[in-house]
């Protein structure tokens, strides 16, 4: 068994709290600084930190010899806190990024699929910071502005003030500055932009571009507070990425995942293995490795000036990707692979080193977190929850719960899946399969059906009141389909 970070606890959540706001209003230092870094469609197996949580046959998910090492990232973990079960309130990159900027469950942004806009009247992390005196900014893919693509520094910038470098879509490869702004680098033959990745170098290199972009923004605001979100294309598809990474991994090591060849007949609708689908890992090792030198570049850049330790350092991403786990691509699923991504966060003003927690959360809950970390006022829409004492020490009584959902074509529909999670378990609903349990402890593979397991029958009652209850509070529709919600009045008895 590989080894385990100690999860760190001390007498309560009250003194955590306290310790917090006098922090962040300390006469002694300004605000802590906060730096996000966001990806998209991260499995979290492919770093290093998130290995070290698992069982060999858990963490080596594509072959002992087909890793890719993340020292950076890491080293963020050890010197903070690593979240082991952080969920997507929807594992696709619209509704995900739509909850975690805002707090809120993707119904209510209502950005329920990809290409939604975000509603005007949707408050964000950004504005609440921008009030409390913060410089606000954002680089990389926003995705909640529509169809623009890549569409330049959205009108609506939801309180992302220097939003110069934000593009609305597309999982471009190169860019550059230009007289008249940023612009896409590569394009076909018809001048239109490409996401070729030929004569991509560490300038051009979208990582590595955004990571400038940051870096800059870092020393224009190195006297002031500053918040700043870089939400980096990669590690999503077109698998490609610039030399040398390009060629550091082989997938002539790559084996397929161990639950590849899973019985399609014995699947739930959102589980069903997919005709085609390849499990190479090489390409997408590349990007991550890019990824996790830029997060040095980063750290360096804070170091350099005297700001890395007051500086709230974040790493996530929007959703994970299968990448052949089940024998699928891609995400949309509750599945780990899918539905899990990773969440790092260094503070050592107030977040112990080494701290690991095991608690149910999701992207709602971001935004009240931060804000308390940081110092920032809520603005009252949040509904997801304020966890920063498990960030600092302390407990939260019955916190070890959270909910996800599935994509929809508009906010009141009430197709597909809905889920209700804790560090062990899945209660999983949808309008053409019978109930699911999932037992992460006793099946991490995700296999296997434990509804019907007498020594199960309590969680599924406790998972099914939750769920009702969640469904109320945030008004999501799927429980009011037909058959979603005769399911779920039989298991509530």
């Amino acid at each position: 068994m590989m080894k385990r970070r100690q999860f760190l606890k001390t007498t309560g959540a009250a003194a955590s709290a306290t310790a917090i706001s006098t922090l962040s209003h300390s006469a002694e230092s300004r605000p802590p600084n906060l730096i996000i870094v966001h990806c998209d469609e991260l499995n979290f197996r492919t770093l290093g930190c998130y290995r070290d949580t698992l069982p060999p046959e858990q963490a080596l998910m594509w072959g002992p010899d087909a890793v890719c090492e993340t020292p950076q990232i890491d080293s963020m973990a050890k010197e903070g806190a690593l979240c082991t079960k952080f969920y997507a309130a929807t594992p696709v990159c619209s509704p995900s990024r739509s909850s975690l900027i805002s707090g809120q469950y993707p119904q209510n942004t209502p950005v329920t699929s990809n290409n939604a806009h975000l509603d005007d009247r949707v408050i964000t992390f950004a504005h609440q910071l921008g009030k409390a005196g913060f410089a606000t900014g954002y680089a990389g893919k926003w995705h909640l502005d529509g169809n623009g693509k890549p569409q330049w520094g959205p009108e609506r910038n939801f309180g992302f003030e220097d939003n110069r470098y934000m593009f609305n879509r597309g999982h471009w490869k190169q860019f550059e500055l230009t007289p008249e702004g940023p612009k896409v680098r590569a394009r076909d033959k018809k001048g239109a932009p490409s996401y070729s990745v030929d004569g991509a170098d560490e300038k051009s290199f979208a990582t590595d571009w955004l990571t400038d972009r940051t870096i800059d923004f870092i020393e224009e605001h190195k006297d002031e507070p500053f918040a700043y979100m870089v939400s980096i294309p990669d590690p999503h598809g077109p698998d490609t990425v610039r030399a040398p990474y390009d060629s550091m991994y082989d997938d002539s090591n790559v084996q397929k995942p161990r639950t590849y060849d899973k019985d399609a007949a014995s699947a739930p609708s959102w589980a069903k293995p997919q005709d085609k689908c390849p499990w190479k890992m090489a390409s997408y090792h590349g990007m991550i490795k890019c990824i996790d030198d830029n997060v040095g570049r980063l750290i360096e850049a804070l170091r350099e000036r005297d700001l890395y330790d007051n500086t709230i350092l974040i790493f996530t991403a929007d959703h994970g990707d299968m990448r052949g786990e089940h024998r699928r691509q891609n995400k949309g699923v509750p599945m780990e692979a899918s539905g899990k991504i990773p969440f790092v966060i260094r503070f050592p003003k107030s977040v112990p080193p080494g701290t690991r927690i095991d608690e149910a959360m999701n992207t709602t809950d971001f935004m009240p977190t931060i804000l308390a970390m940081t110092g920032g006022e809520a603005s009252g829409k949040e509904e997801g929850r304020d966890l920063s004492p498990l960030f600092t020490g302390g407990e939260i009584k019955g916190s070890d719960i959270t909910f996800m959902r599935g994509t929809t074509k508009d906010a009141k529909n009430t197709k597909g899946w809905i889920a209700a999670v804790t560090s062990t378990h899945k209660l999983i609903l949808s309008d053409v399969d019978d109930a699911w349990l999932l037992n992460l402890q006793k099946d991490p593979d995700e296999l296997k059906n434990f509804i019907d397991d007498p020594e199960e029958k309590e969680t599924v009652a406790q998972l099914a009141k939750q769920l009702k209850r969640y469904a109320k509070k945030t008004g999501d529709p799927k429980v009011n389909d037909p058959h979603t919600g005769k399911v779920l009045a039989g298991l509530l008895g």
